[in-house]
């Protein structure tokens, strides 16, 4: 030990030479194929956990847990397939499964992570001292790894479209934002390309003009920008965390990038889909060119650019015919499409669901100079919005000879109340897909985007 030279401690291993070093500390260099998310350990610290292969071990690999004070102090992976360095990390066993894995020790371990391409690390933790010859390690690991598959664990995965009300469940999904919906409270949205089933809507009728049905889970609208952003077919899942679940570092996942998320309980608040990370789950990134991911992008491809395959994958093969419209050559567009059209005034087609109405009593529809005023909540997998109906619109959409019967057996129809429930009984309803034309207006010159509407036009009720 006397002749140990300082380069000596900078020597990396293969993984399999390490981990016949237990309780050693090592310096391993490895390809990054499983990240986890940040989390707060049982005391002060923060941790996650991160799977590493190399030329010696290429599956099942190694785990590596890394501690800090800090999340931000923790490696932020920007995709699977990266490269990393690490110093003076300890082999030890993993007292649940007896694997060996290496341990971060913050008093002593050091890191540094590379992008597949790319010699200039652009993450380095305080202690990793970068060498000439570093460059060269992982130059040689990585022209190793472009003749490798990442295959990743992706069994017993559902899509959005299988969610089940209280059902525990493991999703693959793209991470296309994440807010802070207050303090230190994020939310995550996710896709995959399919439809969440249509929820049921336990709210009654009378409570839309104190408590309406929410148009979104999260407390305010997102921003036009932000929805311009998100695939115009398929739901974006909102994704929040336990109450007990709260020091997880949702905010530290990158946009644009596929997960695996295990273990979510899967809710509805408001006929409104949520999913909920439990102190159980784990998220990990995945390599944008697996078998399955693809698969997921070839189905979204198909049905952007198909003239019938954007209405909700639960409307086949049909919408209800309770409504005709005058646009039966006009393809289908979602309610995405509409929010984030470019132009500010347009007309669309769409498959949607009447989920409620104000006034809710059908004697009020009209004002005393009996024209119709009334606005309707619409909603598909991937957006909800208020839609009005007004004088002439309103006209061809109830007919003008109702008795007041007849239009409440027409909205009962389009509201899903049969005919033993009672409107003001707090009973779940299923409301149909019907079509409808919608077209968007302005109504401050000033403010076209802000002040910007919908109309339901060019279409009739027909009970």
């Amino acid at each position: 030990m006397a002749n140990r030279t300082r380069d000596d401690d900078y020597k990396f291993m293969q993984i399999v030479d390490a981990m016949a070093c237990l309780n050693q500390r090592v310096n391993l260099i490895g390809i990054v194929i499983e990240a986890s998310l940040p989390k707060h350990s049982k005391g002060t610290d923060y941790f996650c956990s991160i799977k590493l292969i190399d030329q010696s071990r290429t599956s099942p690999g190694i785990s590596v847990t890394v501690f800090a004070e800090a999340m931000e102090k923790l490696p932020q992976i920007e995709s699977i397939g990266d490269i990393i360095l690490l110093t003076r990390v300890v082999m030890k066993i993993n007292g649940n499964c007896s694997d060996v894995c290496a341990t971060y020790l913050k008093k002593y371990s050091s890191f540094a992570l590379f992008e597949g391409c790319n010699d200039v690390p652009y993450q380095v933790s305080p202690k990793f001292r970068a060498r000439e010859q570093d460059k060269k390690i992982v130059a040689g690991l990585r022209k190793w790894f472009t003749s490798q598959k990442i295959e990743a664990d992706l069994n017993d995965l559902s899509p959005l479209k299988e969610m089940k009300e209280g059902e525990h469940i493991n999703l693959l999904g793209k991470v296309l934002h994440c807010c802070e919906v207050t303090k230190d409270d994020w939310m995550l949205f996710v896709w995959d390309g399919t439809d969440t089933p249509p929820a049921p809507i336990e709210a009654k009728l009378e409570d839309e003009m104190e408590d309406p049905l929410p148009l979104q889970s999260e407390p305010s609208p997102l921003s036009r920008d932000t929805l311009c952003t998100f695939p115009p077919v398929g739901s974006v899942l909102r994704m929040v965390t336990d109450r007990g679940n709260k020091k997880i570092g949702i905010n530290f996942l990158k946009p644009n990038k596929w997960v695996k998320v295990v273990q979510v309980k899967c809710e509805v608040h408001a006929g409104l889909w949520r999913a909920v990370l439990m102190p159980s789950s784990k998220l990990y990134y995945l390599p944008d060119d697996d078998n399955l991911i693809l698969e997921r992008e070839r189905s979204y491809n198909e049905r952007v650019t198909s003239k019938l395959k954007r209405m909700p994958l639960s409307s086949f093969p049909g919408p209800s015919l309770i409504t005709e419209t005058d646009y039966t050559d006009v393809p289908f567009v979602t309610l995405m499409n509409v929010l984030i059209h470019p132009e500010v005034t347009f007309k669309f087609n769409c498959v949607v669901r009447v989920v409620a109405a104000f006034p809710w009593r059908v004697e009020d529809f009209c004002n005393p100079q009996g024209i119709y005023r009334v606005r309707l909540t619409l909603e598909d997998p991937t957006a909800r919005i208020y839609a009005f109906l007004y004088a002439e619109d309103g006209v061809q959409f109830f007919g003008s000879r109702n008795t007041v019967d007849e239009l409440t057996r027409k909205m009962n129809a389009l509201l899903g109340i049969s005919k033993s429930d009672g409107c003001r009984k707090a009973v779940s309803r299923n409301p149909p897909w019907v079509q409808c034309c919608l077209k968007s207006y302005y109504i401050d010159k000033a403010d076209i985007w802000g002040s910007r509407n919908y109309r339901i036009f060019a279409t009739t009720l027909v009970g």
